[in-house]
């Protein structure tokens, strides 16, 4: 998910009509059926989250049709939230989608309410979890997807190589080295590899196997030491099916200029593919606020699409889901004065004229696939 902000949604204008016709969009032609999904020989997936509400559940397919039509091509991929707070399988949103013809990413976090940012470990807590304390929601909700029966990924504990989430490396141990380990383990990771891996164990357990997990990280770790990189989070090949990070350029009124998307990319793409020589990657969230001031947005995401494109470069790129959504940022607790208070962040493909018209043209490309490919 995003880097979650607490918000009151309000209306604004549109900065502009848009300048587009309506697009019919065709449903997507699929290519076999089964319950895992295929990553393309050819091309990526195309797939977004599409402002689905403040705890990023409220899925209808009405939003999933407006953004087609907006952007004009299917979406492959569609993402949403499930929060362990409210103690819930998605399963109404998970069959909208899966009945569209996409396939859900549903990124599952380890979160109580309020889900804040900045605080540190909850009652659903990584320790919790191995103690095996959740073990009945855990299964229930593999009960849930094992009955959908279509693919689903899962993103579990996104972004734990930041410092934000009560998941994250930092708030177990961060470096600390494991004891009588050479070459040394470090308790943030290896804690949150044996939640990851008592998760998928009794997911298989129940026989979920129509579920598919994507390691999912921040792109550049916070803080950037040895022990909070990639590596040091994969709890192994039988264990993850994806690769995944996210990447944003800025976000906030306050962020400093557009980070570079091309030498954003190329790190973590790069940090990803020496974990293991095959694991398709996926960009699980990328986008990008309009703040003319700071830069260009349009230029922004054109740069994405070529280098998404560069199939030479990066072969193992095989989807990438775009962050559709706008939002009122809130002052923290206690700090009304803070710098976004009460400014708009909007990162949606249609924010201005001409950040529209560069995502349409370049999604329109057939190198970015609409349509799942499915096997058993």
């Amino acid at each position: 998910m995003k880097t979650i902000r607490f918000v009151l949604m309000f209306c604004l204008a549109l900065l502009g009509a848009c300048d587009r016709a309506q697009t019919v969009v065709a449903p997507p032609k699929q290519n076999n059926t089964g319950n895992k999904l295929l990553a393309p020989e050819k091309g990526l997936y195309t797939g977004a989250y599409i402002d689905f509400g403040e705890r990023e559940d409220d899925v209808s397919l009405e939003k999933i049709e407006s953004f087609e039509q907006l952007v004009g091509k299917r979406q492959a991929i569609i993402a949403s939230s499930s929060f362990w707070g409210e103690q819930t399988f998605p399963d109404a949103g998970v069959r909208i989608i899966s009945r569209h013809g996409a396939v859900p990413l549903v990124f599952w976090s380890p979160w109580d309410r309020p889900y804040k940012e900045g605080r540190g470990p909850d009652r659903f807590s990584l320790t919790s979890i191995i103690a095996g304390e959740h073990d009945a929601y855990i299964d229930r909700w593999a009960d849930g997807a094992r009955e959908v029966g279509s693919p689903i990924i899962v993103s579990f504990a996104n972004e734990m190589n930041g410092s934000w989430f009560p998941w994250s490396g930092v708030h177990y141990g961060g470096g600390t080295v494991v004891p009588g380990t050479n070459p040394p383990l470090f308790q943030g990771p290896e804690t949150f590899k044996k939640a990851w891996r008592h998760i998928v164990d009794r997911f298989r357990a129940r026989g979920a196997n129509n579920v598919q997990w994507v390691m999912h990280l921040m792109d550049f770790s916070m803080p950037n030491d040895k022990w909070n990189l990639a590596a040091q989070y994969y709890p192994g090949p039988d264990y993850v099916d994806w690769f995944g990070f996210s990447l944003y350029g800025a976000q906030f009124p306050s962020d400093e200029g557009f980070a570079d998307f091309p030498s954003c990319f190329d790190w973590p793409y790069t940090e990803l593919t020496l974990l293991d020589p095959k694991k398709p990657i996926m960009l699980c969230e990328w986008g990008v606020g309009e703040f003319p001031q700071k830069g260009d947005k349009a230029a922004w995401i054109r740069s994405a699409w070529d280098v998404m494109q560069d199939s030479k470069r990066y072969p193992r790129l095989k989807a990438a889901v775009y962050w559709h959504e706008r939002w009122q940022n809130s002052a923290s607790e206690g700090n009304a004065d803070e710098e976004n208070a009460g400014k708009v962040s909007d990162l949606r493909v249609n924010s201005s004229n001409g950040a529209l018209r560069a995502y349409r043209t370049g999604v329109a490309s057939p190198f970015f696939v609409p349509a799942p490919i499915f096997a058993r």
